[in-house]
């Protein structure tokens, strides 16, 4: 079973605990979460790439 990035990250922004999503899936485990908190971070990074003047 698989469960997204985007729905952890949705569970614990609208207030869920890390306990009551390890609750939810019960395949998952702390560290499960926990990365999937870090790809979440890693991939709304903001990268400033200079513009060319016209």
């Amino acid at each position: 079973m698989r469960v997204t990035v985007g729905t952890i990250v949705g569970l614990l922004a609208s207030g869920h605990s890390l306990e009551r999503v390890l609750a939810l899936y019960p395949y998952l485990d702390r560290d499960d979460v926990l990365a999937a908190l870090s790809y979440a971070a890693w991939r709304v990074e903001e990268v400033e790439v200079p513009l060319k003047a016209s």
